[in-house]
């Protein structure tokens, strides 16, 4: 599991003064960018070689409400894994509780979008760190 902690800001809030709803999403995000480089390959990488991870699936679950300035904290583990996607969780947490929980699914495409294996050295990689979903 990686452990990614941000600040909310004011403009992640709406006129109720809680984060909108669409900006889990956003979170989840930079939690699997953070997880790819600290597991030792970066989209920018991946991309470079001519491959994407789109999403072709997301799903939320929204428990309680992060507000301005809250530090929350993302926790993204790799759940699924096949020959050609990945499946991650998210938990996103306001100390020990839990805000709101989801995951994304995204296949490996070539820049024609058309699914692809998973070059060994990427597979490795996601092999190491995958974890039984939670």
């Amino acid at each position: 599991m990686h452990v990614l902690q941000i600040r909310i800001a004011y403009a992640d809030t709406d006129q109720m003064g809680m984060v909108y709803y669409g900006n889990y999403l956003t979170f989840f995000e930079r939690g699997r960018t953070e997880f790819l480089r600290d597991s030792g390959i970066e989209y920018r990488e991946i991309e470079e070689r001519g491959f994407y991870f789109p999403v072709i699936h997301a799903e939320c679950d929204y428990y309680y409400p992060a507000k301005y300035d809250d530090l929350i904290t993302i926790e993204t583990s790799l759940t699924g894994l096949t020959a050609a996607s990945i499946t991650c969780s998210y938990k996103v947490k306001l100390g020990d509780k839990l805000l709101a929980a989801g995951k994304t699914k995204h296949p490996f495409v070539n820049k024609t979008m058309k699914p692809v294996r998973f070059p060994q050295d990427i597979k490795e990689m996601f092999e190491k760190y995958l974890e039984k979903d939670n």
